[in-house]
Order: C-alpha cells, then sequence, then structure tokens
C-alpha cells in the first residue's frame, strides 16, 4: 500500500506537469475561427488523458526499477505472480468506457462545427495541380485569393480537377478534401481578423508544397468594401453623356 500511495501522488505530480508543458509548448498555431475553438477544447481535454497516461507508465518503470531492483548480494528469485482477474478488468473496462466517452465527445464537436446558420456565406473552391480558385456565386466574383467576413459563417463549396486535394487553413484547425466529380463542403465562421495560408493537406503531386492561397478575414465593412469594388470592375464601362459614339 506504500508504494502504491508513494506511486499515485509522482503520478499526479507528473501529469500535471506533463498537461501543462503540453498545454504551453505552442503546438497549434493562434485560433482563428468558431471551430477552432471547439476543436481545442477537445484536443486539450486528450492531451490530459496523454499525459496521464505518460505519467502511469514511466513512473511504475521507474519506481520499479529503482525501488525494486537486485540488491548487492541478493541472488534468489523474485516472489512469482499467477496473474491479477480484478486488475485485469479494471485496465479493460476503463480504457474501454474512456475510448466510449471521447467518441460520443467527438460526434457531439462534429455536429456543433458541421451545423449550418441562416445567414452563412457561400463560396466555391477548385482545387487543380497546383493552384486555388475561389469563386463567389452569388456576386460573379473568382478570385485567387480568399477573402471573408469576420464573423459570418461561410460554407465552401469544393471540387477537384484533377486528383485529391485538401483544404485546410491551420489556424481554423477544420480541413476537408476536395474530391474529382463530386462536391464536398465545409463551414467554417473566422472570428480573427488578419492573413492565413490555405494549404493542401493531401499529397498532390510533385508541387505539392507549394499549393498554397492567401486568406484574408476582413472586418465586415472592409469585406463588404471589397466585394463592391470586385463588382464594379465587372460592370462594362459606359461613355460619357456628350461623348461621340464610334460609327459602326
Amino acid at each position: 500500500m506504500k508504494h502504491l500511495i508513494v506511486v499515485g501522488i509522482l503520478v499526479a505530480i507528473i501529469t500535471v506537469l506533463v498537461a501543462f508543458g503540453l498545454n504551453n509548448a505552442g503546438l497549434l498555431p493562434a485560433a482563428a475561427s468558431e471551430e477552432a475553438v471547439t476543436i481545442d477544447s477537445l484536443f486539450k481535454l486528450e492531451m490530459g488523458v496523454i499525459a496521464f497516461l505518460f505519467s502511469l507508465i514511466v513512473v511504475m518503470v521507474l519506481y520499479s526499477v529503482i525501488v525494486f531492483r537486485r540488491r548487492a548480494g541478493d541472488t534468489g528469485d523474485g516472489p512469482h505472480h499467477h496473474g491479477n482477474g480484478r486488475l485485469e478488468i479494471i485496465w479493460t473496462v476503463i480504457p474501454l468506457f474512456t475510448v466510449l466517452y471521447f467518441s460520443v465527445l467527438g460526434v457531439q464537436r462534429l455536429q456543433e462545427i458541421t451545423r449550418p446558420e441562416p445567414d452563412e456565406m457561400v463560396v466555391d473552391v477548385t482545387s487543380l495541380q497546383f493552384a486555388w480558385q475561389f469563386t463567389y456565386p452569388d456576386q460573379g466574383i473568382t478570385s485567387p485569393e480568399l477573402n471573408l467576413p469576420r464573423g459570418r459563417q461561410v460554407v465552401f463549396r469544393l471540387q477537384s480537377r484533377d486528383v485529391i486535394h485538401s483544404f485546410w487553413v491551420p489556424e481554423f484547425r477544420v480541413k476537408q478534401d476536395a474530391v474529382p466529380g463530386m462536391i464536398t463542403e465545409l463551414r467554417v465562421k473566422p472570428t480573427e481578423a488578419g492573413q492565413y495560408k490555405v494549404r493542401c493537406a493531401e499529397l498532390c503531386g510533385t508541387s505539392h508544397y507549394a499549393m498554397l492561397a492567401t486568406v484574408n478575414v476582413m472586418e465586415p465593412a472592409d469585406f463588404d468594401a471589397w466585394l463592391a469594388q470586385q463588382t464594379a470592375a465587372l460592370q462594362p464601362a459606359t461613355a460619357e453623356p456628350g461623348a461621340e459614339q464610334p460609327t459602326p
């Protein structure tokens, strides 16, 4: 019992230290969407479980090596153990319920980040070796850069002209494959204005590494101004009143 108490205290201490280190190691880029907050909360919980499992194994191994090592002059055999049914049941049931818990939690989080909002904006994303193209169908605008308004949900309708690509902005956390011959969807609600990068997360050819596009998350007023500018550029130029018209 004394050994179990000591090991339990050591496991608790190491778990806290490892979890603190993992959560403050900067493993993830800054969160820039509502989906990122949801996913990060689940990731943080998983890191806590990983920290506990790491500590449980490492502490027990090191404690056993140090405390129960063979002493000088000890040539006898150690005690023989033929199994412990209660312990085997415990270390089977607890991991089982842990996995089931994370499965349910994962389904709930997935439903949260894929739920559509009534005012979502549509952006058609076309992928090809090795570039991205973004179309705003409601305005008839096509752009090599992805411009988005902060605070409004966007549904990306993804398609590919050649091979499988994967649309991924690390700061948004979520990603979705673009598959030839079908349209897939991904929903994102940006929360932080700034400039980011779209990356392809699926090996798609020799220039896969260079398949990048700029993402500009703007304040709503700035985004509306950009839309107006792009829409005006599509309008045909009109002659000034009184100007001489060309002879047909």
